[in-house]
């Protein structure tokens, strides 16, 4: 089967140029890397971008970059897969990607298990991920295939069997960081086949706070993209209530003890002016733009 890779990155050369080791250390090699960012000054040194690949510019957000991965990518690809520039996978992930692609024709889009996730902590460093990795491949034992079923995917791992998404593109309407993108592309995708999680393969997310939207915006995000996506048909009323409460419960209930990785004092702010947006008939994802 034929991978392509799909890196949508800005800001983080750092974490691009990790990737090359990645790479090298994969059983088997990925027929396409797309390292789509926004300006050169993205990119890691020339010898740490992948042989076979493609460096495409544009405006800056993840569903631009990711869409504009997807419009370059011909039809001679078998899966394509959206990896966060901060996660590490394992040295058997594509080969272990391609075969559970290969024995479950009725699957059309996967998530791998995440050794850890350093997104709700400070962030886990590279070193530390590849030790969480060398240590779990050490000790690593033959275990039944699991495989769960899931109403979305986590973005930072995410593979997709390409003849389901060849006519899909993620939500521009969900700007920057696009909080939720994911989940939203995922179900629209659902409508095609199974989408699981797995244990097939493996990796770690770093959770680099670098590049990353500032609170105001994403508090704003937090109630307002919830709602588009209900209103869509992405996700339901009941989720993204569930949704809303829970961020802006958390963002006012740590306001003055906050995590000191997180902005809860502009994710609170974001909130409030979310909430006036809802009132005033004005509330759309696309406000963050307006936003400090």
């Amino acid at each position: 089967m034929r991978l392509a890779v799909i890196l949508a990155s800005s800001g983080r050369a750092m974490e691009l140029s990790n990737w090359s080791e990645t790479f090298k250390l994969q059983s088997i090699q990925p027929s396409k890397v797309l390292y789509s960012v926004v300006s050169p000054d993205d990119l890691p040194e020339e010898n740490l971008i992948y042989p076979c690949s493609t460096i495409l510019y544009g405006d800056p957000g993840l569903p631009k970059q990711r869409n504009r991965g997807l419009d370059f990518l011909s039809d001679s690809y078998d899966l394509i897969a959206f990896f966060d520039d901060d996660y590490v996978a394992c040295s058997d992930a594509f080969a272990n990607i391609m075969e559970f692609f290969k024995q479950n024709p009725e699957v059309v889009g996967i998530n791998g298990v995440l050794l850890a996730d350093g997104i709700n902590t400070a962030g886990i460093s590279y070193s530390t991920a590849t030790q969480i990795i060398k240590a779990f491949e050490s000790q690593k034992i033959d275990q039944p295939l699991t495989v769960s079923n899931l109403s979305g995917l986590y973005g930072c791992n995410m593979v997709y069997r390409a003849s389901a998404i060849r006519d899909l593109r993620f939500d521009e309407n969900l700007p920057l960081y696009g909080w939720q993108e994911d989940v939203d592309f995922a179900s629209r995708v659902s409508k095609h086949g199974r989408i699981v999680g797995t244990n097939a393969f493996a990796g770690v997310h770093q959770g680099v706070k670098l590049g990353r939207s500032s609170g105001v915006k994403l508090g704003y995000s937090q109630i307002s993209n919830p709602l588009y996506l209900a209103r869509k048909g992405s996700i339901t009323k009941n989720y993204a209530l569930r949704l809303i409460v829970k961020n802006v419960l958390s963002n006012h209930l740590k306001y003055f003890l906050a995590e000191p990785w997180i902005d809860r004092k502009g994710r609170a702010a974001g909130n409030w002016i979310a909430i006036c947006d809802v009132v005033l008939g004005r509330s759309h994802p696309n406000r963050i733009l307006d936003l400090n």
